[in-house]
C-alpha cells in the first residue's frame, strides 16, 4: 500500500516543508525560476519538497492562496504558510530563506 500523499492539501499538511511554485507556461520570469528551483532542490535534498502548480490549469488552488501574479512561491509547513514571495528569487537567497524558516519552525 502506498503511503504517498494523494492531494495537494495532504502534501502541504505533511511533516516535510513544501515549496510551491505557482507559475504559468507563458510567463518569462517563471521560466527563469526553473533552474533556480532545480538548484535549490539539489542543495536542500529531502529537507523540502518542491512542487509546481500551473495557475491556468489549477485556478482554484491559485485563488485559494490569493496568487495574483506569477511566479509566486509559497513555503508551507504542517499546513501553514510560513513564507511567500512573488517574483524571481535567486537560488542562494531561496535556500537561505527556506533554511532559516525551517530552523524557526522545527
Amino acid at each position: 500500500m502506498s503511503t504517498q500523499p494523494k492531494t495537494f492539501q495532504e502534501l502541504i499538511d505533511g511533516e516535510i516543508p513544501v515549496l510551491v511554485d505557482f507559475f504559468a507556461t507563458w510567463c518569462g520570469p517563471c521560466k527563469m525560476m526553473q533552474p533556480v528551483l532545480e538548484d535549490t532542490s539539489r542543495q536542500l535534498g529531502d529537507k523540502v519538497k518542491i512542487i509546481k502548480v500551473d495557475v491556468d490549469r489549477n485556478p482554484l488552488a491559485a485563488g485559494k492562496f490569493q496568487v495574483r501574479g506569477v511566479p509566486t512561491l509559497i513555503l508551507f509547513h504542517k499546513g501553514k504558510t510560513i513564507w511567500r514571495q512573488s517574483g524571481v528569487v535567486p537560488a542562494h537567497q531561496l535556500v537561505r530563506l527556506i533554511e532559516s524558516n525551517l530552523l524557526t519552525t522545527a
